[in-house]
């Protein structure tokens, strides 16, 4: 079976017990949540499937790898996000006391210099195919594309309508 975005559920649960296998091998933690976390392993198949590459599913990537290899899971920022704010930007990654269940996963700001965002964010919108529009949530910056914003931000719980569009989907 075949969700909206045209991933299958063995393509998450495959490519979700690889990146905890590869965690834990490496001394990380997914996040303990298995269903916001497969949300986000979908997002990674669907940035690599639209990209060639699996981008942070929670940051706008321009689609030339080399503009987005900061951002490429794991991103450049998760190990200091973890160290000040127990998980990393998208959650994908925790700390050890959040799987504990010590700690819980709050916002986490964006750490990309703003200059690569929003280079990244005027190039995204001359893009002619881009499939789906963009969502912002305006209370922690969070971005996601598809046809709908979400009903509950996967980072601060804002509701859907604290979402804005950020960029309109082009037809092809």
């Amino acid at each position: 079976m075949v969700n909206e975005q045209g991933v299958s559920k063995q393509k998450i649960d495959a490519l979700y017990e690889k990146l905890k296998k590869d965690a834990e091998s490496g001394g990380y933690h997914l996040n303990p949540d298995v269903e916001f976390t497969n949300e986000l392993v979908e997002g990674l198949i669907v940035n690599e499937k639209r990209y060639g590459y699996q981008s942070c599913p929670c940051r706008l990537a321009g689609g030339t790898k080399e503009e987005d290899l900061d951002i490429i899971c794991p991103c450049d920022y998760r190990d200091a996000d973890i160290g000040e704010y127990e998980a990393c930007y998208c959650g994908l990654y925790v700390s050890r006391d959040i799987v504990a269940g010590k700690k819980q996963v709050t916002s986490i700001p964006e750490r990309r210099p703003v200059k690569t965002a929003r280079y990244i964010a005027q190039r995204a919108s001359g893009v002619a195919t881009l499939p789906y529009p963009v969502w912002r949530c305006r209370v922690c910056g969070y971005l996601c594309a598809r046809d709908k914003p979400p009903e509950i931000c996967p980072i601060c719980k804002a509701k859907k309508e604290r979402f804005e569009k950020f960029i309109d989907a082009k037809p092809k």
